[in-house]
């Protein structure tokens, strides 16, 4: 909560207390080493490790976890360390992040991009859903942001079914954090492969949004806003559905459009 000064055209001034989005660093530490510092907002910071493990490549299901807990060495609660079963291979040092993870970038540090695309298959997915079920979700996806209601600055993405229920939704001051605490949950509960749901995230679909999808194996993301053209080009590659500017009854399909039953023409 910021102390502020308000100001409402025409002559309207006042002092007012303000609720912020709140933005902390959270360490992730695997085995005792340090793998990656992301700049996130804190709650389901479990989750959030596990999701962003998933995607590295680091585990590939929730029985390769044995435990995860706060460090009780940092009183903050800004240090998370992960134990990895005896069964799940040494991951290679070459695929560590460096330095510090933006709450903006979801794959900073990461050495090859190509090696991403090579890490997980292409979605096989039978889902079809109807235009007017993904026309609703972001009404759906709104009502549950309770945390951007308050502060007007965090992101969001939320897991539907495809009749459009919402099963979980995480906000984060990062868009790939938020994800990840989604995927995070699928995971601890058990639901990978998401090959039957829709991923929405709010603000623009990059990259790392779609290689994260990918990792869960969701065959459709939907957005709000504009995807970038690399997400676009890895959306095709790997027959994942992309949907953008989700919005105000219309929306873009940049990629295998037949997973979405649009309504037939009258004659």
């Amino acid at each position: 909560m910021a102390q502020v000064i308000r100001w409402e055209s025409p002559h309207s001034q006042k002092r007012v207390s303000d609720p912020l989005a709140v933005e902390e660093p959270l360490e992730l530490r695997v085995d005792t080493q340090a793998v990656t510092v992301t700049m996130r907002t804190p709650g389901h910071d479990e989750e959030l490790a596990m999701g962003f493990l998933l995607a590295e490549g680091w585990i590939r299901s929730s029985s390769d976890v044995l435990g995860v807990r706060h460090s009780p060495r940092n009183r903050d609660g800004n240090v998370l360390e992960v134990v990895l079963a005896d069964s799940v291979p040494a991951h290679p040092t070459g695929k560590l992040r460096q330095g510090i993870t933006s709450s903006s970038c979801g794959l900073c540090g990461t050495t090859s991009i190509g090696a991403l695309r090579r890490r997980f298959p292409p979605i096989r997915s039978a889902l079809k859903i109807d235009a007017d079920t993904l026309l609703a979700l972001p009404r759906a996806m709104r009502a549950g942001q309770a945390h951007f209601e308050a502060t007007g600055g965090l992101h969001a993405a939320a897991l539907f079914d495809r009749a459009g229920n919402l099963l979980v939704l995480r906000e984060d001051i990062g868009r790939h954090n938020a994800v990840d605490k989604v995927v995070g949950w699928a995971l601890k509960e058990g639901r990978l492969p998401l090959s039957e749901n829709v991923l929405l995230v709010s603000g623009r679909t990059s990259f790392e949004i779609l290689q994260k999808a990918l990792a869960a194996g969701l065959p459709l993301v939907a957005s709000v806003s504009a995807p970038s053209s690399l997400a676009v080009e890895f959306a095709r590659k790997n027959r994942q559905t992309l949907v953008g500017f989700l919005r105000d009854g219309r929306f873009n399909v940049y990629s295998v459009p037949s997973r979405i039953r649009f309504p037939r023409r009258a004659a």
